[in-house]
């Protein structure tokens, strides 16, 4: 199963963390019609889940901290992939460890919105005419999956999957059949894919398991140790 950017598609809430209680944030009217914040009282599972990575981060959030979270990963994981008997499992998108993803100073989480390829924070600017994304915790992504009862194959950034997987090599035989221009546009969409300033660290890529040996994509650059 090959999953390229599905998981930040999903529909995440946010919550908010107000002297010491978990709220939902929702989307309201002002007295002008447009649309703005709200909260209200985050229910059982969503307050689970953020003290859940309270735990793990061995802190509170503190008050005024917003983020969002994916109580309902674990249910997605085991819907589409719990049948998969014997095979493998990889998710490619952009996002961080638990640890990376709720430092202290990302204190308004990772949401943000694209209008005309351009990234920027004013998601409620364009409604309808604009993509909503937030960022993936690759540490829950990798507690569904094993819970889920696979076995974690690795972990790392998208320029070392792909450098170690041979891209290089693959590239070398499309150049063979391209002339001077075709050559200088494959260099550069690799470079777009490997690039730290481009996709190549963005992006990250984790593999899962089940009655096969998967661990030999991740060989170069695994990142498992910082899950």
């Amino acid at each position: 199963m090959f999953a390229n950017e599905v998981i930040d598609a999903l529909p995440t809430p946010r919550f908010l963390a107000s002297d010491g209680e978990i709220y939902e944030e929702t989307v309201e009217l002002d007295g002008q019609g447009r649309f703005v914040r709200g909260a209200m009282p985050a229910d059982a599972l969503l307050r689970a889940s953020v003290r859940h990575i309270e735990a793990y981060l061995e802190e509170p959030f503190a008050h005024g901290y917003r983020s969002e979270v994916l109580p309902q990963l674990p249910y997605w994981i085991q819907a589409v992939a719990g049948g998969l008997r014997r095979g493998a499992m990889l998710f490619i998108d952009y996002g961080y460890p638990r640890a990376e993803f709720y430092r202290h100073d990302r204190t308004d989480g990772t949401l943000r919105a694209f209008y005309r390829h351009r990234a920027h924070n004013e998601v409620y600017l364009w409604p309808g005419l604009q993509d909503i994304t937030a960022s993936v915790d690759f540490t829950a992504l990798a507690e569904a999956g094993t819970h889920a009862g696979f076995d974690l194959a690795g972990y790392s950034n998208q320029a070392s999957f792909l450098l170690g997987n041979g891209i290089t090599r693959l590239l070398e035989q499309a150049e063979q059949d391209a002339d001077e221009r075709g050559r200088v546009g494959l260099r550069n969409q690799l470079k777009k894919l490997t690039l730290p300033s481009e996709m190549g660290e963005r992006f990250q890529v984790m593999g899962f398991s089940r009655d096969v040996d998967f661990s030999a994509a991740f060989l170069m650059g695994d990142l498992t140790w910082r899950l």
